[in-house]
């Protein structure tokens, strides 16, 4: 933690993880909370202890298994229960027992939320808060609080909202984190609540979810009114729409408004530990992402190209390596030369006039036909190799193949009975190293079967091939087309122990689509394993 003076905390463990199809492991709460901690973020709120068995096991393990340089966990949890003792409560002691030198609680700040959800009167709920936080604080804990539902608390009875907020600053909570539960706040009128609030004395933090699109801008609103706690969940990740994104809310206060919240280091390291983060949570990574999105820093239009070619900063609002990110060009029908010539130069290849001239017809040609390179950027890469050796080089040369789909019968030796399953063959012929061969392979479908035939032709000349994987394969018809007669375009994501790449291919039949899309992505497969075409 840098400075005391201002927070960042982040919820990713146990708001984020409210996320629809979000499930995480022990193991992953462990992984997650060493990325955000090599981020630099203050705390880390670890869930629920007591409430939740994972989360009591995941500060159980915590203690032992979690070396944190930068943050401190923090234990979430509710008051006491009505007409019982803080010290007796067995929900309280969990958060006692948790090891987390700090606390967040949460408490009703919405006079209605008191009386209907909780069922007691507004002056016990004061109890409750006022007893949980000194019982803790006697205990040594720092506490935090979440005033659950205040904006909408406010609106309903505001002295009742902000008589909360003062009964927790007294009781002893070093902050009073306003919520936006229902995240239906918009940020002019969420400022002016927060400087209202300012005026209680207590300090005061902000917590947004995105139901209308405002979570990171109410965020930074609330700073700007006088909020010195931000919490916000990695990716965006949390229940309904989410919350506000930790990630575009500290880019946001340290690069545009000059806060030091965490190393400049660190903060260089941001887009690698987004996609870190979405590995472990297995949520596909948002490309449009602010700050570290794949898509946050590219461009497609030849006009921004020529401008960005004499000064990049002209179409890009930061240098995209302060957050660790890259300024990518999109080939497409829209690139001009410059678009082209900056793409090949990001590849590492340095074209002629000329050179790009051509390439920029040969992709629009493309394009017209079907073809998308700003998603298939190896066969690109491989469009731009032949562009510049004058020639279509490759590693194998594909005389024919063939794909058989079968539907046979199939003996349940079990239920003795006769069922049916579909099977696919391939069988290609090629020449490679100076070789003939034909190799047949089976799978599950008929471009399995076509992958499995080229592997087995070509693994025992080039080795490598065998840490290539198909990791996604996408199909898409074509607008203007229809019916089965359909122009098809397939686009194949394949990786190795280093990265991944993507390759296109279009045709009226779906497997020679496939075919084309799987013939580059093993062709630039092996280019990555340093083999010479």
């Amino acid at each position: 933690m840098i400075d005391d003076g201002f927070h960042v905390y982040d919820t990713t463990l146990r708001d984020g993880a409210q996320q629809e199809g979000l499930n995480l492991s022990v193991a992953d709460k462990m992984a997650i909370a060493r990325h955000l901690d090599h981020l630099g973020v203050g705390f880390i709120e670890g869930g629920w202890p007591g409430a939740n068995p994972k989360d009591t096991e995941f500060f159980r393990r915590a203690q032992t298994e979690l070396d944190l340089k930068h943050a401190q966990l923090a234990a979430f949890g509710a008051t006491r229960r009505a007409g019982v003792k803080a010290a007796d409560d067995p929900l309280v002691a969990a958060l006692r027992e948790s090891g987390a030198p700090v606390v967040t609680l949460v408490a009703k700040s919405h006079d209605r939320h008191v009386e209907l959800a909780l069922r007691t009167t507004l002056e016990e709920n004061l109890a409750m808060i006022r007893d949980t936080v000194s019982h803790l604080r006697a205990e040594g804990r720092r506490v935090f609080l979440d005033a659950e539902h205040f904006f909408d608390g406010y609106r309903s009875n505001p002295a009742y909202a902000l008589e909360v907020l003062r009964t927790a600053a007294e009781a002893g909570a070093d902050v009073v984190a306003l919520c936006d539960t229902n995240g239906g706040m918009l940020p002019d009128e969420l400022a002016e609540v927060v400087h209202e609030a300012a005026g209680t004395g207590a300090r005061l933090g902000i917590h947004c979810h995105d139901d209308t699109g405002c979570a990171v801008a109410n965020t930074l609103a609330a700073v700007k009114a006088g909020a010195t706690h931000v919490q916000g969940c990695a990716n965006g990740y949390g229940e309904r729409s989410g919350n506000a994104n930790l990630f575009t809310v500290v880019a946001n206060l340290q690069l545009k408004r000059g806060f030091d919240l965490v190393p400049p280091q660190s903060l260089a390291d941001m887009t690698r530990i987004a996609h870190a983060i979405t590995e472990v949570t297995n949520v596909t990574p948002n490309s449009h992402q602010p700050y570290v999105g794949a898509s946050a820093f590219a461009h497609k239009a030849g006009l921004h190209a020529s401008a960005i070619k004499v000064d990049p900063n002209l179409y890009q609002h930061i240098d995209p390596g302060l957050v660790g990110n890259d300024m990518r060009m999109l080939v497409s029908d829209m690139a001009g030369r410059a678009s082209v010539e900056l793409k090949g130069r990001e590849l590492g290849y340095r074209l002629t006039g000329e050179q790009s001239r051509e390439l920029v017809e040969r992709v629009k040609d493309l394009e017209s036909r079907g073809h998308t390179f700003e998603a298939a950027d190896a066969s690109f890469e491989l469009l731009l190799r032949d562009t510049v050796a004058g020639e279509h080089r490759r590693y194998f040369t594909v005389e024919s193949w063939r794909v058989i789909v079968e539907r046979r019968p199939v003996l349940d030796p079990v239920a003795g009975s006769t069922t049916s399953e579909v099977a696919s063959e391939a069988t290609v012929k090629l020449q490679a190293k100076g070789e003939r061969i034909v190799a047949t392979g089976e799978g599950n479908g008929p471009v399995n079967a076509l992958d499995k035939a080229v592997r087995l032709a070509l693994e025992k000349l080039y080795p490598e091939l065998a840490a290539v994987q198909l990791i996604d394969f996408k199909v898409r018809i074509l607008e203007g087309t229809q019916g089965t007669g359909a122009i098809t375009r397939v686009l194949i994501n394949s990786s190795d122990s280093t990265g991944d790449w993507a390759t296109v291919g279009v045709d009226e039949n779906i497997i020679e689509a496939s075919w084309q899309a799987l013939e580059q992505a093993v062709t630039y497969g092996l280019l990555r394993a340093g083999y010479q075409a």
